[in-house]
């Protein structure tokens, strides 16, 4: 009998003593063992202290595929869609010669872009230029990202790379139509790797670059971001998808260009109408296909705001197409093909700046006066300047470029159906004052037009010092087919 006693006040010390088997299975509060729970006390104290790893953000597969759509859009824009466009527009002994300018300035700058020209643009330096942190796509890896417009949402660092590099492609492109049927091949080249350096690539930093939307916690860290924007972000400057950047600033090489070149050999005595204007509305409804990808895929991201652009870019065009063609077969007495896609064209162009910003009825107000407009610049303003801009380049994308760039700044009011400007402090549309961003709106329109005057002008200079700008007359009476290339777009 002790015996069983002595077993049972055993085996009662054993519970009362709570071992580790019984604890996992006790349902008693922690302070009934304090000394158990004094080790985790410390290592929640000590998790505390620690602050939270920032989530890695993945890009999202649709926002992905967008854009690399998009980019492949915009290369359809230069390959063939632009070639084309000027390629009927000139005599047919020059087809050739414009289609390869086009072609090999895509293949150049598209080089450039990957070895310093992204690095340059959208790297965090100054105002005006980034740095050479990325040369060759340095430390670009298949996990790296970019920030959209969202917070908390990026795309592939690479899918971004070729978007915008397409951009600064078709840009050194536009240039070309403004001296077509005159200039020598080389000078196109080395022309295109000075302005590109120099112009184009200091532009698209000074509008575009900025440290994206997750910087923008609080107003201190807003601030502190927006001083390494670039020059014109700073100012407030909206642009889209290139109004000024890529528009403007070509137009303006291009007129330029055809100062300094002079014109064409029979300019105004001798028939320089358009070959084949088949291949000219071929080429322009490649663009206006092609230009989705401009403007939609300028939101990077597959959203609401690129349906709007898309949207925009749509009807805004459409609008610019019958307006030119009406006013011209009102001044004229004919409508004619060149003129609907001129005025395409025209539409396009103007915008591009506005395309995310302004709602509908502010697309279709900008497209109809853009069409009117920019028919007064390839007559009026041309005439008035006495270039000879061979494939009205200023005319079109200078003068939409700068009416779209100056009517964002009226139509992004919400008051008359645009999205106003967000305050990524405040997460909201912020207030809107149009005065201040018509304003904002001259800078980038004053800025551009300097900028790419002067570097123009010191670019073409230097070309026409080293290897000369122009070729000889008597090659240029032949055609640049045959004299520059030995080769001939046509055989019949």
């Amino acid at each position: 009998m002790k015996r069983i006693f002595a077993t049972l006040a055993l085996l009662g010390a054993v519970l009362v003593g709570n071992p580790a088997w019984a604890e996992e299975k006790s349902a008693a509060p922690a302070a009934s063992a304090p000394a158990a729970t004094a080790p985790a006390a410390a290592a929640a104290a000590a998790t505390e202290a620690v602050p939270a790893a920032a989530p890695v953000l993945v890009a999202n597969k649709g926002d992905n595929a967008w854009v690399m759509i998009s980019a492949a859009l915009v290369i359809l824009m230069s390959i063939p869609g632009l070639a084309l466009f000027y390629g009927g527009l000139v005599r047919s002994k020059n087809m050739l010669s414009v289609l390869m300018q086009v072609f090999v300035t895509f293949s150049l700058i598209s080089v450039l872009w990957v070895v310093y020209g992204y690095s340059v643009a959208f790297t965090e330096g100054g105002g005006f230029f980034g740095t050479l942190d990325k040369l060759f796509l340095k430390g670009v890896t298949v996990d790296s990202v970019v920030a959209t417009f969202s917070k908390g949402v990026v795309i592939s660092e690479y899918a971004y790379i070729i978007f915008q590099g397409a951009f600064a492609a078709i840009t050194c492109g536009l240039i070309v139509g403004a001296f077509a049927e005159r200039i020598k091949f080389s000078a196109v080249l080395v022309f295109m790797v000075i302005w590109f350096t120099l112009s184009y690539l200091p532009m698209a930093h000074m509008v575009w670059y900025w440290a994206g939307p997750d910087a923008y916690i609080d107003a201190a860290a807003g601030e502190a971001a927006g001083k390494t924007a670039g020059f014109l972000f700073q100012k407030g400057a909206l642009d889209f998808a290139g109004g000024t950047v890529v528009h403007i600033n070509a137009a303006v090489a291009g007129l330029v260009g055809a100062f300094l070149i002079g014109k064409r050999v029979g300019y105004g005595r001798e028939s320089m109408a358009p070959h084949s204007l088949t291949f000219t509305m071929i080429g322009a409804s490649l663009l206006w296909f092609g230009w989705f990808g401009f403007n939609a895929g300028s939101a990077l991201e597959a959203s609401g705001g690129a349906a709007l652009a898309m949207v925009n870019t749509w009807i805004a065009t459409a609008c610019a197409a019958l307006s030119w063609m009406l006013a011209e077969w009102l001044l004229k007495g004919k409508p004619s093909m060149l003129g609907a896609a001129s005025g395409a064209v025209a539409g396009l162009v103007a915008i591009t700046p506005a395309a995310g910003f302004v709602g509908v009825i502010g697309a279709i107000f900008i497209g109809l006066l853009a069409g009117v407009i920019c028919l007064w610049g390839v007559n009026g303003l041309k005439h008035l300047l006495g270039a000879d801009d061979s494939l009205d380049v200023f005319g079109v994308h200078g003068v939409g470029g700068i009416l779209g760039a100056i009517l964002t700044g009226v139509f992004a009011a919400p008051s008359l159906g645009g999205t106003g400007v967000y305050d990524y402090v405040a997460n909201k549309v912020g207030d809107y004052d149009m005065t201040a961003q018509v304003i904002a709106q001259f800078w980038g329109v004053g800025t551009v037009i300097v900028w790419s005057a002067v570097v123009s002008f010191i670019a073409f200079k230097l070309v026409d010092v080293v290897i000369g700008l122009r070729v000889p007359e008597e090659e240029e009476r032949e055609g640049l087919d045959i004299t520059s290339h030995g080769e001939s777009a046509y055989h019949h």
